[in-house]
This record gives C-alpha cells, sequence and structure tokens, in this order.
C-alpha cells in the first residue's frame, strides 16, 4: 500500500489506497438503528392488525354492512376477517422492509417511502371496487383500506425518524 503525498498537486492513486476515515467525522453511510426500526415495525404490525380487526367489527357489528363474509358468518365474519387482519400486520412488516432497505440505499428515503406507501394504500383502495359486491360494502371496505394504509404510513414515518437521523 502506497501513502501518498498531500504536498503533491498531482497524485496517482492505487485501488489498494486506503484512507481511514477521521476520528471525529461522520461517515456518508446511511445509520439505522434497526433494533428500534424493527421493534416499531412490530409494534406497527399490531396497530395494522387492531385497526383491521375494529373496523371489521364496527363494519359489521354495528353498521350491519357485510364485508368479507356473507350475513350468516356474524359479527366477526369467517376465516377471511382472520386472513384480512394478517394481511394488515403484514402490509405493515412489507413497510418496515421497504424502510429499512430505502435509508440504506437512496437518497432522501422519507419522499419514495411516502410515495410508495401513498400508492399501495391508494390501490388498496380501489381494489373493492373490482369486485362483485353491493356498493355499501364497496365504500366500507374501500375506507377500511385507506384507514389501514394511512396508520402504517404514520406510524412508520415516525418508527423511521426514531431510528435513523438519515430519515
Amino acid at each position: 500500500m502506497t501513502v501518498p503525498d498531500p504536498d503533491q498537486p498531482t497524485r496517482r492513486f492505487d485501488q489498494g489506497d486506503y484512507y481511514p476515515q477521521p476520528r471525529g467525522q461522520s461517515s456518508n453511510r446511511p445509520t439505522i438503528d434497526a433494533a428500534k426500526l424493527w421493534a416499531g415495525g412490530i409494534a406497527a404490525a399490531i396497530v395494522a392488525a387492531l385497526v383491521a380487526m375494529v373496523g371489521i367489527l364496527l363494519i359489521r357489528g354495528v353498521l350491519n354492512i357485510n364485508i368479507l363474509a356473507p350475513e350468516s358468518a356474524g359479527t366477526y365474519g369467517s376465516a377471511s376477517t382472520t386472513m384480512y387482519v394478517l394481511l394488515a400486520a403484514g402490509a405493515a412488516i412489507v413497510a418496515t422492509a421497504l424502510l429499512h432497505l430505502l435509508v440504506l440505499s437512496v437518497p432522501d428515503p422519507r419522499s419514495f417511502f411516502n410515495w410508495i406507501v401513498l400508492l399501495a394504500t391508494l390501490a388498496a383502495a380501489i381494489v373493492p371496487w373490482t369486485v362483485f359486491a353491493e356498493t355499501e360494502a364497496k365504500i366500507a371496505t374501500s375506507i377500511l383500506n385507506l384507514v389501514i394504509g394511512l396508520s402504517v404510513l404514520s406510524i412508520i414515518n415516525t418508527v423511521g425518524n426514531a431510528a435513523s437521523q438519515d430519515f
């Protein structure tokens, strides 16, 4: 390994040259507290699942709108209700992984994260309109999907702020 002379105006650097980071200065690499990020992501998944559950109970039990299952399935619904709740939790985990990836790889990860999650949330709100169901069920499901997506966006943004200075 060669050590360059700082007084020379033109220096030739070999690939093997290594310049350690001066003490007291931070590197340009993004930093993230992965433990804090993933703990927050798991908590966000629990919140998303509960938002889905409360929303379904409200829509089916209080408003008497049949979503995800026929009326005969009762207030909770059926196995599709359980799947819906698990998918809401899974969306929060995917959002956490997306945020982790973006912080480590792109400039301005907040903008990319917000756009991706907002567009995915809008897509989830549009999906009920592509299937055969009563209009009130489509409206209720769209609103519930929107509330779940916005809660995930809000919580993961807050977690990202706490876990990284680069977000």
